[in-house]
């Protein structure tokens, strides 16, 4: 059972190929004058007690934020998943945090409402939902699923929602600020947020 005292390791998803933007690496994109992943990383930080920052490309550029990064143990950029699980095995403390770097707006108490809901349901994994959607990479976990997920990315399964439902999993609503889970993968996307 999860204890509200447990410590918490946050992750920051960089790791895909940013195809929809035109295979550049989405979280090195900038957006008022900063990469996406920096607004990532100041928004989640100080919500956890540790970071890391999961990327395959530009480990350096990375690496400038002043946290570990981690690459995929799983070849072949294959998504979320594959990120989580590095997260899972680099992890110090034994609740495992996630968002994906091109989310630049995540809400300030998000680790603190999934750890809320992952307390009070004995769940082994909590996902942000708005309204009747999931968001499986705004998730916390326990990093004692690093086992089942790596038996479930050898069986050559990528899908988030499918694995998550094998768990005792739950969904917390995030229906107030709904706007926070706002994701930039286009450059015209990029563009709109630059001038809003």
């Amino acid at each position: 059972m999860a204890r509200m005292n447990e410590k918490i390791t946050g992750v920051v998803l960089a790791g895909g190929l940013g195809r929809r933007m035109g295979g550049i690496d989405k979280g090195l994109q900038e957006l008022r004058g900063q990469p996406l992943a920096h607004w990532v990383i100041t928004r989640l930080a100080p919500q956890v007690d540790e970071l890391l920052i999961n990327a395959n490309q530009n480990g350096e550029r990375y690496a400038s934020f002043g946290y570990p990064v981690v690459a995929d143990r799983i070849p072949d950029f294959a998504g979320p998943l594959a990120g989580l699980h590095a997260a899972l095995s680099a992890a110090t403390h034994p609740l495992v945090a996630t968002a994906p770097c091109d989310s630049p707006f995540l809400p300030s108490d998000l680790v603190f409402r999934l750890q809320q809901a992952l307390t009070a349901s004995r769940a082994e994994l909590a996902v942000a939902r708005t309204f009747d959607q999931p968001h499986p990479v705004f998730c916390l976990c326990r990093r004692e699923l690093l086992p089942h997920l790596t038996a479930y990315l050898a069986s050559g399964q990528r899908k988030f929602e499918r694995w998550y439902s094998t768990l005792n999993s739950v969904e917390v609503p995030f229906d107030d600020v709904a706007g926070a889970f706002e994701n930039i993968n286009t450059r015209e996307e990029l563009s709109r947020f630059e001038n809003t």
